[in-house]
């Protein structure tokens, strides 16, 4: 069974609840992070707590979430070994694993998609990374964390 890891801000809370359950219908076991309600909580937070989980292994992605998805996106990448994407349509959630190979995707609760997110999800999980001249430029962007 895949496994995942999800959580959200306040500003996500029913879209997380949306994805997961949608994640668990096609039989993904979902750790979910967070948060439940509407009490704010910080961004950077919920995506570290993520970031912690996912690095302990054995899970296939993260997906985060707050208002636009740009917070946790940019929390997330801060993370070592962390690549988060942030879907807006199918052609990104295509190239986010084709190109990127990335371990988490965001989305942002308040923000009106012309595609459905669950299409999104399922064009990223339906994609394979390419490899190839890819695998040199993810390394490149991973010796980042190293220099800096």
């Amino acid at each position: 069974m895949k496994k995942i890891v999800i959580a959200s801000d306040h500003g996500a809370v029913d879209l997380k609840n949306d994805i997961a359950d949608f994640l668990r219908k096609n039989n993904f076991e979902v750790t979910d992070i967070g948060t439940e309600g509407p009490a704010a909580v910080d961004y950077p937070d919920i995506a570290l707590a993520a970031c912690n989980e996912f690095k302990k292994g054995g899970y296939d992605f993260g997906v985060l979430l707050c208002g636009t998805g740009i917070g946790v996106t940019i929390a997330a990448n801060k993370v070592k070994g962390i690549r988060c994407a942030l879907l807006f349509d199918l052609y990104s959630a295509e190239m986010a694993r084709a190109h990127n190979n990335a371990n988490f995707i965001a989305f942002g609760g308040r923000i009106k998609y012309a595609v459905g997110v669950h299409e999104m999800i399922e064009k990223f999980i339906g994609t394979s990374f390419e490899g190839g001249r890819h695998e040199r430029r993810i390394a490149k962007m991973m010796a980042i964390e190293q220099e800096c």
